[in-house]
């Protein structure tokens, strides 16, 4: 062990003083490098106090201040690029061009709070009665949170604080411990472009920090990505502590392949969205429904470029495939595997005797294809989270959709057609928050907003784009009269006002 983490309060660094840590493992070498503090309520309340404190001057600074910081600091972001994607890579260990690729995505909503400016303008309508105008405007909520999952330690901090402190709020970030370095950088590089001490804060901790964030009587609003049944907890939580949520959780995204399919383009998609990042990603297809007779041609071809795929460590620039964060996760992903044929499920491919040479103590497990996957397996109805991709039939197109509505997830969807009208039919048919068409992972640019359906969010806003603008914001409406000195006196008037 060589490093230590520490929260960042305030605008520099605070020794963690619970006593409690948490280890953060090489997934590659399964060698605990760093250790992490695990936050008390009471550092909760440090945190907590400095941004309430920031606030009272943030809240209220021009947009020209907010901006100026934000394009300091997407400059520094671009330039530190490879060091965030290093420590992604070693605390997470996804290979470096998927890190990379991590770190552009979230570099987008900060691009998206730099132009706030034409996100915030109100809305002015003038004499809507003799002489009185009525305006709308949004304002900040205060203190803010954000609990985010390790499977993007950069990408899904940056889909929350940017726009948050670009609306004037302040903001406190707890991160995953299980790969908490990236939030300690965008932090250390928010503060060196300017943004006043106290507006980011990052607290490291487990459940213990994250019920202190949703009872804290000065947090306003609640981000949060990761589970369903956390997402379930976080929200019912904040909710009934008088709190603004937006809780993102699990997914099981499906793609329906129909049998007019370009099936070397779909078969491509199917490995690219599935085993991309290991499978560690909400987005990742983890259901294929074949619709008619393509299905065993489809599986194959599936199988001929999974075999192909290169596993090993992600500062491997051959690897295109890294370890599984840590060693319990990876254990938990292959019993779906090795539990699959009792349920009725075809192993096409099992992964999880994987080993990579000279890294035989990582959390190695390699690419899993199941065919003939039965509705009630354990492997179709979970969130595996990991390389495993299970592939159901449908006779009709009717079969398929019906298959894909079915599942209590709602998150990301994709169709594989040639066909027009069968892909508008999809898109608006389906039960789902994100759909693509011929694309296999539709998350969607930083000026629209991402979020599911169903058991896959909890709350009423997306996050980023325009929902995340007014998640974080409040409308207020200004009635206004501004009479003639030469008017009369308007007089006492005890019914009910009327405009004229």
């Amino acid at each position: 062990m060589t490093k230590t983490v520490h929260h960042w309060i305030g605008g520099r660094t605070v020794e963690g003083t619970s006593g409690n840590w948490g280890p953060v493992t090489d997934p590659a070498t399964g060698a605990v490098t760093t250790r992490v503090a695990l936050a008390s309520a009471a550092e909760v309340d440090a945190a907590v106090a400095a941004a309430r404190e920031a606030y009272t001057s943030w809240g209220t600074s021009s947009l020209a201040q907010r901006t100026a910081v934000l394009f300091r600091y997407r400059a520094l972001l671009d330039a530190r690029r490879d060091d965030l994607a290093a420590l992604i890579t070693a605390e997470h260990g996804k290979v470096h061009s998927d890190a990379l690729g991590e770190v552009a995505r979230g570099l987008e909503i900060v691009e998206l709070a730099c132009g706030i400016t034409t996100e915030l303008k109100g809305e002015l309508s003038t004499q809507v009665s003799n002489r009185v105008d009525v305006a709308a405007i949004r304002q900040p909520l205060g203190v803010v949170a954000g609990i985010t999952p390790f499977n993007f330690p950069a990408m899904v901090p940056m889909w929350m604080f940017p726009l948050a402190i670009a609306c004037g709020n302040t903001f406190v970030l707890k991160p995953s411990e299980k790969d908490p370095s990236a939030a300690n950088l965008l932090a250390e590089l928010a503060a060196e472009a300017g943004l006043p001490a106290g507006v980011l804060n990052v607290l490291h901790g487990d459940r213990v920090a994250v019920d202190a964030l949703l009872e804290h009587p000065d947090v306003a609003a609640v981000s949060f990505v990761g589970s369903t049944p956390i997402a379930r907890h976080i929200h019912a939580t904040a909710s009934a502590n008088g709190k603004r949520v937006q809780a993102l959780g699990g997914a099981k995204n499906h793609m329906l392949v129909l049998p007019d399919a370009d099936l070397d383009a779909a078969a491509d998609a199917a490995v690219s969205a599935a085993y991309g990042s290991a499978g560690e990603r909400c987005m990742a297809i983890s259901a294929v429904v074949a619709v008619g007779a393509i299905g065993d041609d489809l599986v194959q071809r599936i199988r001929e470029r999974a075999e192909k795929i290169t596993i090993g460590p992600g500062t491997d620039p051959a690897s295109e495939m890294g370890p599984l964060i840590t060693r319990a996760h990876r254990d938990k992903v292959a019993s779906y595997v090795t539990g699959a044929a009792a349920q009725g499920s075809e192993v096409v491919l099992d992964g999880t005797g994987h080993t990579v040479e000279g890294y035989e103590d990582g959390h190695w497990i390699g690419l899993s294809l199941l065919d003939h996957v039965p509705t009630d397996a354990d492997a179709y109805r979970d969130e595996i989270f990991g390389p495993v991709l299970c592939v159901l039939r449908a006779e009709t197109y009717e079969e398929g959709l019906a298959i894909v509505n079915a599942s209590p997830f709602g998150n990301g969807t994709a169709v594989f057609t040639r066909d027009g009208g069968a892909a508008r039919r999809f898109q608006m048919e389906v039960q789902a928050g994100m759909v693509g068409v011929n694309v296999p992972i539709p998350v969607p640019v930083g000026y629209h907003s991402f979020g599911g359906w169903k058991d896959s969010l909890f709350g009423d806003h997306h996050i980023y784009g325009r929902d995340g603008v007014h998640f974080y914001t409040r409308g207020k409406v200004v009635t206004t009269r501004w009479p003639d000195p030469a008017d009369a006196p308007a007089g006492v008037d005890l019914g009910f006002p009327r405009n004229h």
